[in-house]
């Protein structure tokens, strides 16, 4: 990823925090066949390997999980994101030299991929991933609220993903290469949106 010097997020627990976060990422592979890439919901086993583990499955019928990788898989997850008019910016008056962008934050791990199918390690996986986004529901579902016969069936239509992660990369670009004024632009015009996904990247421009 390129990542200049400004925008490079070296701060663990805030990339660990971003990939938790993201709720959906996209896993990419490399193939002889040409690039794959699947959205996943995706949990993070903090306390597995030295960078942490990725956890996943794949529906069976996909392709992906198939093609020998090309080295190490990716998975990207996006934070917040908006797009910044130029209009924003004091600058625009002073020397209308200025252009649009996007801010946003973005992390990506590394790592090799592995696949299983073993029934129990899947069941592991697909409850632990239907708590973490249930825990929040004033009544949350649980897998065990089904049938067992028919969580079983449903097992069978999908393969796990165990991704060690070796290498994480983050990148958070929220205005800090403009100046204070164009900044204090930025957020508050950000902070006037409608879309609640604006308003969350106004807060985290520094002014």
């Amino acid at each position: 990823m390129y990542t200049p010097p400004a925008f490079r997020l070296d701060d663990r627990s805030a990339m660990l925090a971003t990939v938790r976060a993201a709720r959906l990422a996209n896993v990419i592979t490399a193939t002889s066949e040409g690039p794959f890439a699947t959205p996943l919901p995706l949990f993070l086993e903090e306390g597995e390997g030295e960078h942490g583990v990725l956890y996943g499955h794949f529906a069976r019928a996909n392709p992906q999980w198939r093609v020998l990788p090309i080295g190490e898989g990716l998975a990207i997850f996006m934070g917040s994101d908006a797009y910044v008019t130029p209009a924003w910016y004091a600058t625009k008056q002073q020397t209308g030299k200025v252009v649009p962008t996007w801010n946003y934050v973005t992390v990506q791990a590394r790592g090799p991929m592995e696949f299983f199918d073993d029934a129990e390690r899947l069941l592991d996986v697909v409850t632990r991933l239907t708590k973490l986004h249930e825990e929040e529901r004033a009544l949350p579902w649980a897998v065990d609220d089904a049938p067992a016969d028919f969580i079983a069936s449903q097992l069978r239509g999908i393969v796990g993903l165990r991704m060690p992660i070796t290498h994480l990369e983050g990148k958070r670009k929220m205005s800090q290469n403009r100046n204070e004024a164009d900044r204090v632009g930025v957020a508050n015009g950000l902070s006037e949106s409608e879309r609640p996904s604006d308003r969350e990247v106004a807060a985290q421009i520094p002014v």
